[in-house]
């Protein structure tokens, strides 16, 4: 992922429970260490605090467990996950400049992609869709920090929490493929949400935008890839002569007309 800062790596325990006879093992000095990188990271540590609030708000949403309005919990994940966007984005373009050479540069950051993704949906009826990618976003993002944190403690007793870290950074790939299709599909779920009157006729058009801006991001090509692997899988699935000719019409004039609509994607800088 790109906007994920790597710490330090720890050393694996090696399992026994007595250190080595001329080690001694100071718990304390492991907490003041971690507290150390966290006052000597405040950027990154508040980035930390925040992505956790939005892990933490979306499950109350979800997750009704202290009883209240859900709606709540709804916005302050989206907020918290704006404040994480707008602080990334500075950490990116810490001088700003009111330039249209600026602006370019701050459309083509992810952070800004985000942000604007969290004011699309902050004032609208609760989609809980729209949270799964700040959710997501917030939880690989904080792990590796938190990873770096339980490097400095030691593992010890924290093994299980060591465990669960892992295995959610050996399942990066997969959570950003996850995350591009939820932020294509939620395109059709909005139109829907126009039909049943929750949503603005406005909002396909606003969120088309931000679309454009995933598709187009040079540092995380998922969203690409999804409409890549979308449309070779409909391509295959028209072509079978089963398929009635209506449905391979339709297909095909959908797939131009999204072709029509992806913009141009510039290379990668170095």
């Amino acid at each position: 992922m790109a906007d994920s800062t790597s710490g330090p790596e720890g050393t694996p325990d090696s399992g026994s429970q007595t250190p080595p006879p001329n080690q001694q093992t100071p718990p304390s000095g492991q907490q003041t260490s971690a507290l150390s990188y966290m006052l000597a990271n405040k950027l990154e540590t508040l980035l930390w605090m925040t992505r956790v609030f939005t892990v933490v708000s979306t499950i109350l949403f979800i997750l009704p467990l202290f009883g209240g309005n859900p709606n709540s919990f709804y916005q302050r994940a989206l907020i918290s996950s704006a404040a994480t966007s707008a602080l990334r984005l500075h950490q990116r373009l810490p001088n700003f400049q009111f330039s249209r050479e600026f602006f370019g540069r701050m459309f083509l950051e992810d952070s800004c992609h985000y942000l604007f993704f969290a004011l699309i949906f902050m004032n609208t009826y609760p989609i809980t869709m729209s949270l799964v990618p700040v959710f997501l976003f917030a939880l690989l993002h904080a792990t590796t920090f938190t990873k770096t944190l339980l490097n400095l403690m030691g593992q010890g007793s924290l093994q299980f929490a060591h465990n669960l870290v892992n295995k959610l950074v050996l399942q990066q790939t997969n959570i950003l493929r996850f995350i591009a299709c939820t932020e294509v599909f939620l395109m059709p779920a909005i139109i829907f949400m126009i039909f049943i009157g929750k949503a603005m006729l406005l909002l396909p058009f606003v969120y088309y935008r931000f679309l454009t801006l995933r598709y187009a991001s040079r540092r995380n090509p998922y969203c690409r890839l999804v409409f890549t692997d979308l449309r070779q899988n409909v391509e295959v699935l028209c072509s079978k002569p089963q398929c009635p000719a209506f449905v391979r019409n339709m297909s095909y004039k959908g797939i131009a007309l999204i072709c029509r609509l992806a913009p141009d994607v510039a290379p990668a800088s170095s």
